[in-house]
């Protein structure tokens, strides 16, 4: 049985995407989820799901940020991207952060169906009016590299990491995530060693370059 979650915080476009699934893959379970925490925590016991249709704008994701999160901790689930961005440079971000492909909000259900599929049989999808327009930018070696050392994380140095962009200082965090502060000052220690960074403010400005312009439109 083929198992998708798909991972937006409006309840109508979930309705959408799940009867577009549905429809495109028979014999298929769908799950649900309406922020970035309960994706992590679908994913984390639920094994087995083969692909997330997810937003890009929604509570505990903005930007990139959910994309990163989800690629690094659970790499072997495909990832399409939802969203009403339109800005091809964004695309190009969203491919180079490990998705395999990009629906717009604007897409049809054949369209959101095709687009299924196709990631389901190993393959990308991207619109077919903006595909050849995409694939001529260049891929940023910054975001590539970004992408590989986020992906040293594991889920909670990434919620720690999340939460030190929002300035919060070590016992906020461990009262924050229920933890001893030990325990977060280990995980900083290991955060920085595996990104590359000497302090919180190079973690934070590492972490600030996954949002988008324009977040209102995402």
């Amino acid at each position: 049985m083929t198992r998708l979650l798909i991972a937006d915080d409006h309840p109508l476009f979930r309705a959408a995407l799940r009867q577009a699934a549905s429809e495109s893959v028979p014999d298929c379970k769908v799950l649900e989820a309406f922020d970035l925490d309960s994706a992590l925590s679908v994913l984390g016991t639920e094994p087995d799901i083969d692909l997330v249709l997810l937003d890009l704008h929604m509570p505990g994701s903005q930007g990139l940020s959910g994309l990163a999160a989800l690629r690094g901790q659970y790499p072997g689930v495909a990832v399409l991207v939802v969203s009403g961005h339109d800005d091809p440079r964004i695309v190009r971000r969203v491919l180079n952060h490990g998705a395999a492909g990009f629906i717009p909000k604007s897409a049809s259900p054949a369209e959101i169906g095709e687009a299924i599929r196709t990631v389901l049989d190993c393959g990308s999808w991207l619109p077919p009016a903006w595909a050849q327009t995409i694939e001529s930018l260049p891929s940023d070696p910054a975001d590539t590299d970004l992408a590989a050392r986020l992906a040293r994380l594991t889920e909670q140095q990434y919620r720690v990491l999340v939460l030190l962009g929002e300035g919060l200082l070590n016992k906020q965090i461990a009262d924050r995530l229920s933890i001893q502060e030990r325990t977060v000052k280990a995980h900083v220690t290991a955060i920085f060693e595996k990104l590359g960074v000497r302090n919180r403010t190079q973690a934070g400005v590492l972490l600030q370059s996954l949002t988008l312009n324009d977040p209102a439109r995402i």
